[in-house]
């Protein structure tokens, strides 16, 4: 008798709609590509997301997850939680490389999810916010002024969207300079 792993095909699931993302582009995230990806039937797969939009949330959730990891690591590092959201993405490196074109697909699957089929809120956007809101939490708790969080919030979103849409980079002299003064390090 083989025993079943749920969170190890929840994982194969999201490993292969991930390989779908990056390999073949959005046109090609079916929920029938994702089961043969991962290798369980459309009915394994639906176990498990419900939905199209199901899957799409759990991978938001999933990056979240990643970041969160991140983040915890530049702490354990000496890094404040400002510090990290500030960081740039580098498109030469090779882990930030992918992890802005994963991000990219997610951003153009999140755009072409139909709107909810029932009275539900969208369960990506609900994932989203979740995000969103506990990397807020963070910084509202690390930075005691209510604006000045925001304005750290609203930066380094600002600095993630350039590098999703490929903008030069940032003079990275400069933006060290930013980051100081937004952190109230700077000497000037």
């Amino acid at each position: 008798m083989t025993t079943r792993d749920p969170a190890g095909t929840r994982d194969r699931i999201l490993d292969a709609l991930e390989t779908l993302l990056l390999d073949k582009g959005l046109s090609q995230v079916t929920l029938e590509n994702v089961a043969a990806t991962a290798g369980v039937s459309k009915g394994g797969l639906l176990y498990h997301f419900k939905s199209k939009d199901a899957l799409l949330a759990g991978l938001v959730r999933r990056l979240g997850n990643r970041a969160d990891q991140q983040l915890e690591t530049a702490v354990d590092q000496g890094k404040s939680v400002a510090e990290w959201y500030l960081q740039t993405p580098h498109p030469d490196n090779a882990a930030d490389a992918m992890e802005l074109a994963l991000y990219r697909s997610m951003l153009a699957a999140m755009r072409s999810v139909d709107g909810p089929q029932d009275t539900d809120a969208d369960e990506v956007a609900r994932a989203l916010d979740e995000v969103l809101e506990t990397w807020k939490t963070a910084l509202d708790n690390e930075i005691p002024d209510p604006v000045q969080s925001e304005i750290v919030r609203l930066v380094g979103d600002g600095v993630y969207l350039r590098a999703l849409l490929g903008a030069p980079p940032i003079d990275p002299t400069l933006y060290r300079q930013v980051v100081a003064r937004l952190l109230g390090n700077d000497q000037g």
